[in-house]
């Protein structure tokens, strides 16, 4: 056997395990998943509106500090939060689920949250399943990593992690929309 022979053979191999691979496409695109084996990863792609202002707030203030004590970070301030995660940026646009728990204000020399959040998802498949993110949010870097550290459904025993990307702020209301790429592994 010639080495050109062998080393087609070897490609042949790598692609026809590549294959094995499973993909499955969401009609919407807002999520991917690859299995190989018995690990599946999948990449969710959502946006999370947190409204603070208007009639119908998506984010609550549950418990501040006491007077007259006064932050520039917002330090001790906890909101309690029911928000609505999209396919784009447009809160109007296709509900994906929801992401609920809450934050607090956890920095004194910078704006830095802690959150604790359950993303319930409502479309398709993943109708039923979550994650949790616990961990620090440095809301003012432009991009931030969040620990996936559970998962619940098709996302039984899930790790992973959360690119964060505020996409919009009003600094006036607190109103914010923030572009989520999750990335799993269950």
């Amino acid at each position: 056997m010639s080495k050109l022979s062998m080393l087609l053979m070897l490609i042949a191999c790598l692609v026809a395990g590549m294959l094995k691979m499973t993909q499955s496409y969401k009609e919407e695109q807002w999520a991917v998943s690859f299995k190989r084996g018995k690990q599946s990863k999948t990449t969710l792609k959502f946006f999370f509106h947190d409204t603070l202002s208007g009639k119908n707030p998506t984010a609550i203030r549950v418990a501040q500090p006491l007077q007259p004590y006064q932050s520039s970070t917002f330090f001790g301030v906890m909101m309690m939060t029911d928000d609505p995660l999209t396919v784009t940026s447009d809160p109007k646009s296709k509900l994906v689920g929801r992401a609920q728990g809450f934050y607090g204000s956890a920095g004194q020399e910078e704006i830095a949250l802690l959150m604790a959040m359950s993303l319930s998802f409502t479309d398709g498949v993943y109708n039923g399943s979550t994650i949790s993110v616990l961990g620090k949010n440095p809301i003012m870097n432009p991009v931030r990593e969040l620990p996936v550290v559970a998962g619940t459904g098709l996302f039984r025993m899930a790790r992973g992690y959360a690119i964060a990307n505020t996409r919009w702020y009003d600094a006036t209301t607190g109103d914010a929309i923030v572009a989520y790429n999750v990335t799993l592994f269950h």
